[in-house]
């Protein structure tokens, strides 16, 4: 696993658009070395502002949008179109703004449909989707996926609540301490709704890069924390690494609380 890099951003909102050119930048490159890409997305506040300021920049159409395949980190277990959903405010920030292969783009299952009230099975219905994704990928495992099944995403993007969860994994619930499936259904999650679908941390793991995103004051605490030693069941930002990168991006409000050690000595 990587060590974390630290940026700090003046504000939240330098912040989204730096971090925008940085995924446009990361999918071009990846799509010239192996003629496609994969990210996988956040909600919240800031996730959905990455994707605001990737929308209104210039650069967007260095992408080729119809060789990007889109996952989700984690899903509110909602019925399809709630406002509340992941996917939901992502196609309104950018994805129906931009000529996305609709085959490649992988939200999880709603929570009406198929898997009405079992988010268990509709965790288990994207896990086999990742997996048949892995095989297509190549003949052999991608880096750092141990053989579970797992594309190599290039980038994996999370937010980090102020409890330190990231996707859906909160601090001491089950998900967290899971080992072997990529995957779950979260039930009683401690923020609405209680019941959601998440990536686990080895299948985060397997990303190339995972960047984390956190801005405003209200993360510093938790910023602090993760970064400075705290185990993953306690504070699952802790454990959310990359294969080859793991990049912290914070404004200053979010990176007030930084051991003086930790802080980078520049940054934009």
């Amino acid at each position: 696993m990587s060590a974390p890099q630290i940026v700090v951003h003046r504000d939240k909102e330098l912040m989204a658009r730096a971090a925008a050119a940085r995924l446009i930048t990361r999918v071009v490159d990846a799509q010239a070395a192996r003629g496609s890409a994969s990210v996988v997305l956040t909600g919240g506040r800031n996730g959905n502002g990455l994707l605001a300021a990737l929308a209104e920049s210039p650069a967007r159409d260095a992408i080729d949008w119809s060789r990007l395949d889109l996952w989700w980190g984690d899903e509110r277990f909602l019925p399809e179109g709630d406002p509340e959903r992941n996917v939901t405010q992502a196609r309104q920030a950018l994805l129906d703004a931009v000529p996305l292969d609709p085959a490649r783009v992988h939200p999880m299952p709603a929570s009406n449909g198929t898997y009405t009230g079992d988010a268990d099975g509709a965790a288990a219905a994207y896990a086999a989707e990742l997996a048949t994704a892995a095989a297509r990928e190549t003949a052999s495992p991608p880096a750092g996926a141990g053989g579970r099944g797992v594309p190599a995403f290039d980038v994996l993007l999370l937010g980090v609540g102020p409890d330190t969860h990231v996707a859906s994994l909160f601090p001491e619930l089950p998900a967290v301490r899971e080992t072997e499936r990529t995957v779950v259904g979260v039930h009683g999650a401690p923020k609405p709704p209680p019941t959601r679908i998440s990536l686990t941390l080895p299948a985060i793991r397997a990303a190339r890069e995972v960047w984390l995103l956190a801005a405003g004051d209200d993360k510093a605490k938790a910023v602090a924390i993760a970064l400075s030693g705290a185990g993953e069941v306690q504070a699952p930002a802790a454990g959310a690494r990359g294969q080859s990168r793991t990049l912290w991006l914070l404004d200053q409000s979010a990176a007030a609380e930084l051991p003086r050690g930790l802080y980078p000595p520049s940054s934009p």
